[in-house]
């Protein structure tokens, strides 16, 4: 009977844990601001780009819409952004950021800052992994 590698040779055990581990790093950063993981994560995307469509933040986040809408909804009560059906097409929201929202820019940009500090790794090494985690995750789909 053929053995599985052990859970330390795993890839998917590295990844994960290290995905962990990044998260937890995030925690107390995000707390300071009243934002979660994955708000953060749509702020970024609505800095790059504001006034997307559910459907483009959510291929953009890598989120199905049963996992984005309730969190866009939240952040719409926070008042951090506004989501408004298109006059062209019902089936489509346009997630804008509000005046809150796009204050909270100048803070959110200090967080990269702060994430590794007291951790012995280089901006460098960040960027080459970062850069070999685009790759990969784009050749694998």
């Amino acid at each position: 009977m053929a053995v599985p590698p052990a859970l330390e040779q795993q890839l998917c055990f590295a990844l994960y844990s290290a995905s962990r581990a990044v998260t937890a790093r995030y925690r107390p950063l995000l707390d300071e601001l009243g934002l979660t993981y994955p708000q953060y994560l749509v702020l970024l995307a609505l800095y790059e780009r504001d006034g997307r469509t559910v459907k483009e933040l959510g291929e953009e986040l890598r989120l199905d819409s049963g996992t984005l809408s309730p969190l866009l909804k939240r952040m719409a009560s926070a008042g951090l952004l506004r989501r408004t059906r298109s006059a062209d097409d019902e089936r489509s929201v346009r997630v804008e950021l509000t005046d809150d929202g796009t204050a909270l820019r100048a803070r959110i940009a200090d967080v990269p800052a702060g994430l590794f500090r007291g951790a012995d790794v280089t901006v460098e090494e960040i960027a080459d992994l970062r850069s070999r985690l685009q790759d990969f995750l784009a050749r694998i789909g």
